[in-house]
């Protein structure tokens, strides 16, 4: 789930940068040091959107750069087991999907899309559903539950998130679609 974050931290301003504008420098510095960011508290940081409040400047004696605390806004994306998530696929492979979150990339298993045995067009990059012939490929959208999370702070590109469409009310959004029309042609023949 996103969250619009209130953090607090100490930003220091390079001595190169002193003369421009302190907000425009601060929220460059943040920006740059968060974005892209695993925290396993914070979750992982997408952006910095507006600096609050900038204290009192602090030198630090063989430093020429000046330290400020300063309050500021930022959006995360925190995961947790169980979760259900809505993502779009970025790719497929012989072994499964990944899946973008936004942020970051999750790993959509073959075995944990269907029931059904899946097969790999490699020529049009899509996975097969057999019996029912759903197709799942690059662009579709899907709805899924976190069932791994596994992320990494110093790495965050190798970051693990595993994703399951094996529950109902999971999978291609095109897929649950037809589902509920085919509910409500079954209800209304009732």
């Amino acid at each position: 789930m996103y969250y619009r974050l209130e953090l607090i931290d100490k930003v220091r301003v390079p001595p190169h940068r002193l003369g421009e504008d302190l907000t425009a420098v601060i929220l460059d510095v943040l920006q740059e040091q968060l974005e892209g960011s695993i925290d396993k508290e914070i979750g992982i940081f997408i952006a910095v959107t507006k600096v609050l409040r900038i204290g009192e400047g602090e030198m630090v004696p063989g430093d020429g750069a000046v330290y400020y605390d300063v309050d500021f806004e930022g959006l995360a994306l925190r995961l947790s087991l169980q979760e259900v998530v809505e993502g779009i696929v970025v790719e497929t492979t012989s072994f499964g999907a990944f899946i973008s979150l936004g942020p970051i990339d999750a790993m959509l298993h073959v075995s944990q899309i269907s029931d059904e045995y899946i097969s790999y067009d490699e020529k049009n990059s899509q996975l097969i559903c057999q019996g029912s012939g759903r197709q799942l490929g690059v662009g579709s959208t899907v709805r899924a539950r976190v069932v791994t999370l596994s992320l990494n702070e110093r790495e965050p590109r190798e970051s693990k998130i595993g994703l399951t469409m094996r529950q109902a009310g999971l999978g291609n959004l095109v897929w649950l679609e037809e589902d509920m029309k085919n509910e409500q042609k079954e209800k209304a023949a009732v």
